[in-house]
């Protein structure tokens, strides 16, 4: 499957935004993508970092404008988009919210972001209400999807969840960067950690994985943090962990990975962890904590 993604800067004009990534999806398609991941929240600036209830003007139904427009590029293009929108569910109840587009145009399926981080500029619990769809993977003409969203990638369960439910991909749009008083190592040490958890993913379930970043700095409104500057690394690792593409820290990517589906077939067959796993033992696994 040719797999195309757009690492992009955003600025403060949605409307510039959506427009920059209509042409990309275009672009990507008339280069062969047969499905096109985009980023987290992509069509305005990352809001999160302040608490402000004029944000949540930035949020629209399912369906609703933006799923109209990405529908539209589907169908003309003919090919299958994952999309990350602001979701106004009902007043007062919204959601962090991937939008699978099928390739007609339809809406193939949606997953609600199911861990909402609640960290220094990553305010997202007083915008997002948990997701209540579960790990579901969203069937479409290019295999079966399991999309999840940024925070939701540092948790094996998440992923273990979406592969014993057939999930042939792990897909992750992703908003996170460094924090400007930590140091230049420990940055580092941060943005390796975030590739190598969802290696991890890949390695452990027998699953490609596609995590896909915003780049660019961003300010933070309030003025109290010196804003984020978003780490990029966009990736495709394949079901040993191996990388097909890493793309750079700080500019925007426009990119088509070909990846061989088929062969996670053949790596489960080499590493039957699925087999092996002792599910009579793994009770514990949904308490808080098993020592107190």
């Amino acid at each position: 499957m040719k797999i195309g993604f757009l690492q992009q800067k955003n600025t403060a004009d949605t409307r510039n935004n959506i427009l920059r990534l209509a042409e990309g999806v275009a672009d990507l398609a008339k280069r062969g993508a047969e499905l096109v991941v985009l980023q987290e929240l992509h069509n305005s600036l990352y809001f999160c970092q302040v608490e402000d209830v004029k944000n949540f003007d930035l949020a629209e139904p399912i369906p609703g404008p933006s799923t109209d427009m990405f529908g539209e590029l589907a169908r003309q293009y003919g090919v299958v988009i994952v999309t990350s929108l602001f979701e106004r569910r009902a007043p007062g109840l919204y959601h962090n919210t991937a939008v699978v587009i099928e390739r007609d145009g339809t809406i193939a399926g949606k997953y609600r972001k199911m861990h909402i981080p609640d960290d220094p500029a990553y305010y997202e619990k007083f915008y997002f209400t948990p997701g209540d769809i579960g790990f579901q993977p969203i069937d479409t003409s290019v295999g079966r999807l399991g999309v999840m969203v940024c925070w939701d990638q540092w948790y094996p369960e998440a992923a273990r969840l979406m592969a014993l439910r057939g999930a042939e991909i792990l897909i992750y749009p992703t908003a996170i960067g460094y924090e400007s008083s930590d140091t230049p190592e420990e940055q580092q040490r941060q943005r390796r950690a975030w590739q190598t958890v969802q290696r991890g993913h890949a390695v452990a379930n027998g699953l490609p994985v596609v995590a896909v970043n915003r780049v660019g700095h961003e300010e933070d409104p309030s003025q109290r943090t010196n804003g984020i500057s978003f780490w990029g690394t966009s990736f495709v690792a394949g079901p040993q962990g191996e990388l097909y593409y890493e793309a750079s820290e700080d500019e925007e990517e426009s990119i088509i990975v070909d990846v061989d589906m088929a062969h996670s077939e053949q790596v489960r067959r080499w590493w039957p962890f699925l087999r092996d796993r002792r599910i009579e033992e793994y009770g514990g696994i949904t308490k808080r904590f098993l020592v107190d």
